[in-house]
Parts: structure tokens; C-alpha cells; sequence
């Protein structure tokens, strides 16, 4: 097999698989460290996934919520990337095969993340949307906009309420978020778009399983959160769960039907681990680690993030599957890796600190649950803002963020209302050549 070309080092190489919350902060906590540190990912940028929900619903552009690895990291000496997709570990001979080659490691971070947990439901794993990348943003925010172009051209009242009503199944951060934002945008923008439709039309479903929205966070949070779903219209369905969606129908557990043609599953994620490490993967996905995030059964090999599941006996379970776990392993591990490098024995357990949480409904709409305070309103809205926009990487990605806020504060426009398919261009251009 080929080789990655990744040049030689007298310091021990650092391979970290995945270039996430985790994988980024492990690259940038790694500066001028003694390692040669080589991120792979299949992407050349990091994606900010809280804000992908703007990108989906025309909020944000694209390029506000990604930057490139080779920018963020430009000037830091010890840096290699290499665009390619991991397909096995081999854990005998310290290897990865990716599909530019081989690639040796001396050390080996999983930071793979997340994927959408569809619970063995095929036929919704093939009809719906996802909204875990960069790509499935613009697929929704496509499919949201020509759904209203073909609404304006149907006379049929059913197929256009088919066209002009959204399901969204999952009632955590994605799902309110989503659907808080498809509010205002019939509210405020589509009505003067598709001056041709009538937006009282239009239904937006949100489906929660379990007894309340943003499970996660407290109940006074839970039910503000509900409450401000309700006044924007969203018709929200607990206890009530998805059995199944052929594209048109949404059947749930309640024996009601909803018809859409738009189904975003939100409703779960499950870990994305890599062949060649079976016995240490449990049945949701995630990698069973020590308290030193080594995968279970390997000394030199590690799992931070989503992936990782921290098997302690304070934490049977793991930890959240949030930033803020993967971004405190990273630092707790890159501290490690310098002992390490210092031949100190004395390695420093993993312990999560519980910074909060929190989630926007809409414009001044927001639930903040801290571990000092719990708060709702236009000052949760403010925080929810200031901390969004400072975790986000590059001063660039943060101004053109908090300009596109500022304006659409003040007018309720989402200036990036496009449709964008550039594959099917592709493949329209090239069919006409064969015809030529």
C-alpha cells in the first residue's frame, strides 16, 4: 500500500483521527510539545455544528461556521495534516490505511465524533435529513426553499400543505433550534418571498419521545423552552414517538399521521468508531476508555470526544455527548501526552467539570442553565450569543457572525436564501456534453 508521505521525525508521531471540538482543541493544546502531531480528517475544515441549524434555515453562510485546518494552524511547526478518510486501525503494527496510504503512529487519538442514530429505522434513515455536517445544512436549507418554489406551482390543497409543513423528531438543542428558527422564517420572511402562498398554511411539528423538550437541562428551563415553542407556533407532540416515514407520511406511536414531505430525525447519535478496535466498541457506537481515555485493551491507543466513552465508577455511563466533555478531554489528554513525553509516570484522570448548558428558541429567546444560575429570556439570548460567537475559531468567522446577527436583528431578513446543488450542476453539464 501507498504511503501518506508524511515526512520523518525524531520526536514520537501523535496521529489524531477527526478534526472536531476534541481533535481541534488536542492540536492546539500540543503546540511546541515534543510530539509530531498529524491530524487526518475527511474534511479540510472544522465544522461549528452548534450553528449549523443557522446555515440549514438561511441564517448564516457557510463559510461563517467552517475554517480550514491548514489556516488555523498554519504557524504551528509540529502541525501535519492530511485530507483522508481512516478505514482501519492496526493495532500490531502501529498503522492506519486511509485512502492516501498507510500512516504509523506511536500514538493514536480517535476523535471521530458522532454520527445520527436512526435505531435500526432504515426507511427513515433513507427519507429523512441529518444535521451532523456541513453538507446536510445546505441539503435542508435546499430542500426548505424548493419545497416553496414547487408550493407556488401546486393547486392541489394537500400536496401544498405536504410541501409547506416540516417534522422535526428530536426535542433536544438541534430540534428546538430548528424549529424556533423555521418559525420566525414563516413569520417574518417567507410570507413577503411567496407572497403567492398563505403561511397560515404552514405547520411546523416538533416530536419529542420523552415527556419534555431540552431533556437535559432543568424544568424550569424545559418548560420556558416549551412555552416559547407554543406562542411561535410550533405544534409540539411529547410523548410521542416516530414509527415510521415513506417520504410523505409520518406515523407516530399515537396512531396519528402527519403528511410532509420533510422529516428532520434529530432524535438521537451514536458513536463513530473505526474498524480494526471491535472489542473495545459498545452497542451505541462510542469506545469504551479508562480514565485516562486509553481505549480499552491498548496502551498507545486513545479515544476523546463523542467517541469516547469514560467507563469510571462515577461514570458508568460516560459523559455527555457535548463540547464542552470533548473539549476538556483534549486538555486533559494533551497534559498527559507532555508527562508522557517527560517519562512522568503519574498521569492525570479524566474529571468533567459541568460548565451548563443552553439553547435558542429564537430572537430573544433563550434557556441558560449554569451550574450558579438558571435563567431564561433576552439575557440567556445575550449569553447564549456572547458564548457562541467566542467559540467560534478565527476573529473572521466571529465578526462575519455577529454582523449577519446584528442585521438580521433589526430588518428579520436571512439574506442567504439559496438553493445550491452543485453535484446535480455537475452531473446536468456532463450529460450534456454526452448528448452534444
Amino acid at each position: 500500500m501507498k504511503s501518506a508521505q508524511i515526512p520523518n521525525s525524531s520526536f514520537p508521531r501523535i496521529v489524531i483521527v477527526g478534526g472536531g471540538f476534541a481533535g481541534l482543541e488536542l492540536v492546539k493544546s500540543l503546540k511546541n510539545a515534543p510530539y509530531q502531531v498529524v491530524l487526518i480528517d475527511r474534511h479540510n475544515h472544522h465544522t461549528f455544528q452548534p450553528l449549523l441549524y443557522q446555515v440549514a434555515t438561511s441564517g448564516l453562510e457557510t463559510s461563517s461556521i467552517i475554517y480550514p485546518f491548514r489556516k488555523a494552524f498554519g504557524k504551528q511547526n509540529n502541525f501535519i495534516f492530511r485530507l483522508a478518510e481512516v478505514q482501519k486501525i492496526i493495532p500490531e503494527k502501529q498503522l492506519i490505511e486511509t485512502s492516501v496510504g498507510e500512516i504509523y503512529y506511536d500514538f493514536l487519538v480517535l476523535a471521530t465524533g458522532a454520527t445520527t442514530n436512526y435505531y435500526g429505522m432504515k426507511e427513515i434513515q433513507e427519507k429523512s435529513f441529518a444535521l451532523k455536517t456541513i453538507e446536510d445544512a445546505i441539503r435542508l436549507r435546499n430542500q426548505i426553499l424548493k419545497n416553496l418554489e414547487e408550493a407556488v406551482l401546486v393547486s392541489d390543497e394537500q400536496e401544498r400543505n405536504s410541501l409547506m409543513d416540516y417534522v422535526i423528531v428530536g426535542g433536544g438543542p438541534t430540534g428546538v433550534e430548528v424549529a424556533g428558527a423555521l418559525a420566525e422564517l414563516k413569520k417574518h420572511v417567507f410570507p413577503t418571498d411567496y407572497r403567492e402562498l398563505n403561511f397560515v398554511e404552514m405547520d411546523i411539528h416538533l416530536i419529542e419521545a420523552s415527556p419534555k423538550v431540552l431533556g437535559a437541562m432543568s424544568e424550569k428551563s424545559s418548560e420556558k423552552a416549551l412555552k416559547y415553542l407554543q406562542e411561535m407556533g410550533v405544534k409540539v407532540h411529547l410523548g410521542v414517538a416516530v414509527k415510521n416515514y415513506d417520504g410523505k407520511v409520518v406515523e407516530l406511536s399515537n396512531g396519528e399521521k402527519i403528511i410532509s414531505r420533510t422529516l428532520l430525525w434529530a432524535a438521537g447519535v451514536a458513536g463513530n468508531p473505526i474498524e480494526g478496535i471491535a472489542k473495545a466498541v459498545l452497542p451505541n457506537g462510542r469506545v469504551k476508555t479508562n480514565a485516562y481515555n486509553q481505549v480499552e485493551g491498548y496502551e498507545n491507543i486513545f479515544a476523546i470526544g463523542d467517541l469516547a466513552c469514560v467507563v469510571t465508577p462515577e461514570t458508568p455511563k460516560g459523559h455527555p455527548m457535548l463540547a464542552q466533555p470533548a473539549i476538556q478531554q483534549a486538555k486533559n489528554l494533551a497534559k498527559n501526552f507532555k508527562k508522557i513525553a517527560k517519562k512522568e509516570n503519574s498521569l492525570i484522570p479524566f474529571r468533567y467539570k459541568d460548565l451548563g448548558s443552553m439553547a435558542t428558541v429564537g430572537r430573544n429567546k433563550a434557556v441558560v442553565d449554569l451550574s450558579f444560575a438558571k435563567f431564561q429570556g433576552f439575557f440567556a439570548w445575550l449569553v447564549w450569543i456572547f458564548v457562541h460567537l467566542m467559540a467560534l475559531v478565527g476573529f473572521r468567522n466571529r465578526f462575519f457572525v455577529f454582523w449577519e446577527w446584528l442585521v438580521s436583528y433589526f430588518n428579520y431578513d436571512k439574506s442567504n436564501r439559496l438553493i445550491i446543488e452543485p453535484q446535480r450542476t455537475q452531473e446536468h453539464h456532463i450529460n450534456k456534453e454526452n448528448t452534444q
